[in-house]
């Protein structure tokens, strides 16, 4: 039996490693470490390949800009608070229930539709139309 300090006999090598122990603050600390960078590696993710957040106004259509019924460039609505906003023709989700060329009969009708839109390209560009409330 030799202890850890005693010289080595001849051809012998001195033990020279080192075991560290972590207590458990830099344990927590390492752990922590990583949650963060998995929350932000998730929230850099979402806001990367989430896309666009969806947005709604509701209003009375005012203006259309189109070269036929189905072909719709853009349109403009007035809020029930007085603001007129502007929209771009995107591809329409729901094209089949509500499509674009039926905006020049709510603008007749003077009845109210909501669009759901994004912001894109510095536009709000419509991608969902419906009959409003």
């Amino acid at each position: 039996m030799r202890f850890r300090d005693a010289p080595p006999h001849a051809g012998e090598q001195r033990d020279r490693s080192v075991t560290v122990r972590l207590g458990p603050a830099p344990r927590l600390g390492i752990l922590l470490a990583i949650v963060a960078t998995i929350v932000v590696a998730a929230a850099m993710a979402s806001t990367i390949f989430g896309g666009p957040r969806r947005q709604i106004e509701t209003g009375v259509v005012i203006a259309v800009q189109a070269t036929s019924l189905t072909d719709v460039q853009g349109f403009s609505i007035r809020t029930s608070d007085g603001r007129t906003v502007d929209f771009r023709a995107g591809p329409i989700e729901d094209e089949t229930t509500f499509p674009p060329g039926h905006l020049a009969e709510h603008k007749v009708s003077l009845s109210p539709v909501r669009v759901t839109y994004v912001d894109r390209d510095a536009a709000h560009v419509a991608v969902r139309l419906e009959d409003g409330p």
